[in-house]
């Protein structure tokens, strides 16, 4: 009898037991579907797809070296000035990147920028009858769209390669800028007199709404994510862990939170910096999320199979051609804004070396089908990162040329190698 009753367990003993052997279970279930994840990352990696990994070691090698040679490169002022020097190449980089996406190539972007903003600065003008801020502009913009449409147009027409028609392209508009500004001004250079267009680059948000607008993006971005994961859920497919999605909230969230507090420490957020991001929002949402932006990567990836799937390539091309100016004329206006002028040398220089450069450097491929519209703004980091910390440095313009080279060619090596890694291992 007595040791009937010792050997009896109580039944919530049992269940503790069983809850906590359960707890383990999913805890290795968690814990192994994670290290799955972990190990499929690493073999996508060495299978040629790097992701954003060269731009990651790209970025902290470029702020130890000047953050090393001159502190200021840290500084809260320097960090505002980064990102108004960054919009413009991001704006013009967004279309670069679309044309790449089509294995195509637009040289024309840089002076195309200076053509749009030199417009938009001419229909301001005064004492002439100035247009309204929002109609100079606009007409500015469609100009720009019109453009894209007329070297889309020869390319797919006339059969002749991008890089031709658009090295024509190039030299046409730069004589273009240069017959409006002298035209109209005898000192060639024309001064902004627009408040409203002058601040799109020299205004600033007050400190509390930078943190409002942190608080909204990353609280959509992790509802996106969120739902995202719940789509691809109930349609059962596969779906990074919970933990992987988690991280990468929390990351969105600390990336942003110290950009708005460091921001504040000088001027405060950049308004362009605002106006840029919505540009990347919506770009990306039309080359991930629709069926143009489906289009656009099957093109780049393989016309013929895309034409027989019944795709208008040529109107594609066409598209992509309009939508690269009409990005370049929204970066020729924020560049005009920054400087508050326009001149002879608008659109010329090292710009489209840059623009060019940042979208390759993010990760788009020359080859086609291959990147995102958010790897224009990972690239410009990187081109502007550069040109500010050589600008710290007061190095002269032949070695910045030649570091802006070297730079854009190890980014094309690196696609290379990568390319043919992901060929070999099958990913392509």
């Amino acid at each position: 009898m007595n040791d009937d009753i010792g050997t009896k367990t109580d039944p919530v003993d049992i269940e503790q037991g069983v809850a906590a052997i359960a707890g383990v279970r999913m805890a290795e279930e968690e814990e192994s579907t994670l290290g799955d994840y972990m190990q499929e990352w690493v073999q996508r990696v060495r299978g040629g797809d790097i992701g954003s990994l060269p731009i990651i070691f790209g970025l902290l090698l470029i702020a130890l070296v000047f953050g090393f040679l001159q502190p200021l490169f840290f500084s809260p002022r320097n960090f505002v000035n980064l990102l108004l020097q960054m919009s413009p190449l991001t704006t013009i980089a967004i279309g670069v990147v679309f044309v790449l996406l089509i294995a195509e190539i637009d040289l024309s972007v840089g002076f195309v920028s200076g053509v749009i903003g030199v417009t938009a600065v001419l229909l301001l003008r005064e004492p002439a009858p100035a247009l309204p801020w929002p109609i100079a502009l606009g007409v500015a913009l469609i100009l720009g769209a019109l453009i894209g449409l007329l070297h889309g147009f020869i390319i797919t027409r006339s059969g002749v390669p991008s890089f031709i028609v658009t090295l024509a392209a190039l030299l046409a508009w730069s004589g273009v800028v240069l017959i409006l500004t002298t035209t109209l001004s005898t000192a060639g250079t024309i001064v902004i007199q627009d408040n409203v267009t002058i601040g799109i680059a020299n205004a600033f948000l007050p400190d509390w709404l930078g943190w409002g607008l942190a608080i909204v993006i990353v609280g959509v971005w992790a509802l996106l994510q969120l739902s995202r994961q719940r789509a691809l859920r109930n349609q059962n497919l596969p779906t990074p862990p919970d933990s992987v999605v988690l991280l990468k909230i929390v990351g969105i969230a600390l990336i942003a939170g110290f950009a708005v507090w460091y921001a504040n420490q000088d001027r405060g957020v950049p308004v362009v910096a605002v106006i840029v991001l919505v540009l990347l929002v919506i770009w990306s949402y039309i080359a991930s999320r629709t069926r143009f932006g489906r289009y656009v990567y099957a093109v780049g990836g393989n016309p013929e199979a895309a034409r027989r799937a019944g795709i208008d390539v040529g109107r594609i091309r066409v598209l992509v051609f309009m939508i690269s100016s009409f990005m370049a004329g929204v970066g020729g206006i924020i560049l005009a804004s920054r400087l508050r002028s326009v001149d002879t040398a608008t659109g010329g220089g090292n710009l489209l070396l840059n623009v060019i450069a940042a979208a390759v450097i993010g990760g788009t491929s020359l080859f086609g089908g291959q990147g995102f519209v958010m790897s224009a703004l990972l690239g410009a980091l990187v081109i502007a990162s550069v040109e500010n910390g050589m600008g710290l440095l007061g190095l002269p313009s032949g070695i910045k040329f030649v570091i802006n080279g070297l730079v854009l060619l190890a980014a094309v090596l690196i696609d290379a190698y990568a390319r043919r890694r992901r060929e070999s291992s099958g990913l392509s």
